[in-house]
């Protein structure tokens, strides 16, 4: 009797430690709250998709006149906003952030 009582207690042990590893899996992704029986998301974290800013700034600076300086002033937008626009040149609407940095002239810092 002592042996089937230790492994019931055994077994819920181990289902409430699988339950309280899957709850904080959800926990990491979303913020939420309890409001009586309903759960609500108060915000879900962001988190930036990694790029490898080294290989998209060959890319997109391949074709310019001054390779190093559009390469430093691309990484240094690529670090800011976790991404570059396609191509060589353009395209800067597939990235508004990378678009809308400037330098201290008003000018577009990213190439």
């Amino acid at each position: 009797m002592k042996l089937f009582v230790l492994l019931l207690v055994t077994i819920l042990l181990l289902e409430g430690f699988a339950e309280a590893l899957t709850s904080s899996n959800a926990a990491d992704s979303l913020t939420t709250a309890d409001e009586g029986s309903e759960r609500v998301v108060l915000h879900k974290k962001y988190h930036p998709k990694k790029i490898s800013c080294s290989y998209a700034c060959a890319r997109r600076c391949r074709k310019a006149s001054r390779k190093n300086v559009c390469g430093r002033a691309c990484k240094t937008c690529c670090t800011r906003c976790h991404c570059v626009p396609p191509g060589t040149y353009g395209n800067k609407n597939a990235c508004p952030c990378y678009a809308s940095l400037k330098t201290h002239g008003h000018k577009p810092k990213c190439p």
